[in-house]
């Protein structure tokens, strides 16, 4: 009989929501249609395609149209990088408009990753750059035009992502979401404190944890945003990681980030990420909620998003 690794299993019916596939600057470990592909081989039900370049919604509605017979369901949406229009109304309005017709574009808008003044200012950029970055002022009032891209989440249905920011600017952004009546709201908790994680799943928003900050990747300087190369500092490990997972307590959600030719392909990934997350002591049953359960109610998959 041939060998099946430990926790494939729990791959069956798994979401992984932060998926990085070619095209792209950089070096990949799959395209778009591999990562269908290997997903529809492990019984996943779907991805998610993140790019920090360009909206990747219409990515997902051609890998979708191609291979939607497999089973898995595709979905992208917007990283508001300068390179894909920046914090602009415009541009979230284009990319949840922008697929196969009405319904099969953005499910999530995301403000920046690395070109929040949060990261840049941990990338060592300069003061010029840091200048143009975003970011919520210590008064957390969230600036413009962020409330009306809100409000824009709330009448699409689609999700309000808080991007690479910090945990007490995420606080404020969750709250505004809330206040603003957006149901849908992912935040980025890997570097969080507990207090702040809970305090932004209290507004009923998810909390992501992905892999790629436990892994060697972040060794090497990696092209996130323009040609410079930045390290990402690790984030420890799992044992450092696993408390603040709890602290998500129902609204917490597993992805792998992967996809970089460093990392193994996302599938093989996920399955090593949640070998790690069990040995912290996570029942198959939250480890499926985090992994299926969540994902699918956050990104309605199975449900369109409205037009």
């Amino acid at each position: 009989m041939p060998f099946i690794p430990p926790g494939t299993h729990l791959l069956k019916g798994a979401i992984d929501c932060h998926v990085h596939c070619a095209p792209h600057l950089s070096g990949r470990s799959v395209n778009v249609f591999d990562a269908v592909r290997q997903a529809a081989a492990a019984g996943m039900r779907a991805i998610g395609i993140m790019c920090n370049f360009q909206n990747s919604s219409g990515l997902a509605a051609l890998a979708n149209d191609e291979l939607g017979h497999l089973g898995v369901e595709a979905f992208g949406g917007l990283i508001m990088q300068p390179t894909a229009g920046g914090v602009t109304l415009e541009a979230a309005r284009t990319a949840i408009g922008y697929g196969y017709g009405p319904g099969t574009g953005a499910r999530f808008v995301s403000l920046p990753t690395h070109h929040t003044y949060h990261v840049a200012k941990r990338e060592g950029r300069g003061p010029a750059f840091l200048e143009t970055t975003f970011r919520v002022p210590e008064n957390g009032v969230v600036p413009d035009p962020v409330p009306a891209i809100m409000d824009l989440c709330a009448a699409k249905d689609v999700v309000f992502d808080c991007g690479h920011v910090a945990g007490r600017e995420a606080v404020a952004l969750a709250e505004e979401a809330k206040r603003r009546g957006v149901s849908r709201v992912r935040t980025h908790c890997t570097r969080y404190a507990e207090d702040e994680i809970r305090a932004i799943v209290g507004t009923g928003a998810y909390a992501e944890f992905s892999f790629f900050v436990l892994t060697h990747a972040t060794q090497v300087g990696l092209t996130h945003v323009d040609e410079e190369k930045h390290k990402i500092a690790a984030n420890s490990v799992i044992q450092e990681f696993s408390p603040r997972i709890r602290a998500a307590g129902d609204c917490a959600i597993l992805s792998t980030d992967a996809g970089v030719y460093l990392l193994p392909p996302p599938v093989e990934a996920f399955r090593e990420y949640l070998m790690l997350v069990e040995s912290e002591g996570f029942s198959e049953a939250e480890i499926r909620r985090m992994i299926r359960d969540n994902p699918a109610a956050l990104f309605r998959i199975g449900l369109a998003p409205e037009g």
